[in-house]
């Protein structure tokens, strides 16, 4: 009977690596999630025209408009719109509506503060762009006067 030989077992490159159930697709799979995300992000960021600010155009004036403050005073106030590039006109009805809204009936008082009235400046200016979306930028005060 000849001597038992030996099994020859395969170079050690050669082994087969025990793997965990799914090793290999596991890695693939987290290897495409990663690359599909950094591919989306680019793609969101570098879109042409993807989230920019609207550029500004030209700036609408409209007409003065009287309001009765609190205690028989009054207000006249010219507004002046900053519109968005490419948008010649709006109707300035709401803007004027939103303005009436805001300041009568305030007391003068409210009104002499430099930062009470840049306060309600940037209200006003919130009200406009909500109002006119992509259409107002900002909002300008071109006449404030109190009596």
């Amino acid at each position: 009977m000849p001597p038992p030989t030996a099994e020859k077992s395969p170079p050690p490159s050669k082994v087969p690596q025990a793997q965990g159930p799914g090793g290999g697709k596991a890695k693939w799979i987290a290897l495409v999630c990663v690359l599909a995300a950094v591919g989306g992000v680019g793609w969101l960021k570098f879109q042409p025209g993807a989230s920019k600010e609207p550029k500004p155009g030209e700036v609408m004036v409209l007409e003065p408009v009287q309001l009765n403050l609190a205690a028989g005073r009054y207000l006249r106030v010219g507004l002046a719109l900053q519109l968005a590039e490419g948008v010649k006109e709006v109707d300035g009805s709401r803007a004027l509506d939103a303005t009436i809204t805001r300041f009568s009936g305030l007391p003068l008082s409210a009104l002499d503060e430099t930062k009470e009235r840049d306060q309600l400046k940037a209200e006003l200016t919130d009200k406009l762009t909500q109002l006119y979306p992509d259409e107002v930028l900002d909002s300008y005060f071109v006449e404030f006067v109190t009596q």
